[in-house]
């Protein structure tokens, strides 16, 4: 197994268990600082694995962190609409 696809899984393990704490503000802040570790991963596993494998990790952390994701499509909608 490549070390980018290392780093990722150690990433989706790390968001599981952020997942598992309790949290005030309900991961707003654990999802910010996933998010930004994941973006580099995901370039690092597209490049050293190919744009196939990087669209898989990419669905796999979008499916980790939906909730982002999610307001940023409501935000796009809300945006393009005007």
């Amino acid at each position: 197994m490549s070390p980018s696809l290392v780093l990722a899984a150690l990433w989706g393990v790390a968001a599981n268990v952020i997942a598992l704490l309790p949290s005030r503000d309900y991961h707003w802040r654990a999802a910010y600082v996933l998010i930004a570790l994941g973006i580099p991963i995901l370039g690092y596993v597209t490049w050293q694995n190919g744009p196939w494998v990087g669209l898989i990790v990419l669905v796999a952390g979008m499916s980790v962190l939906r909730w982002p994701v999610i307001y940023l499509g409501r935000w796009v909608r809300a945006r393009a609409g005007r």
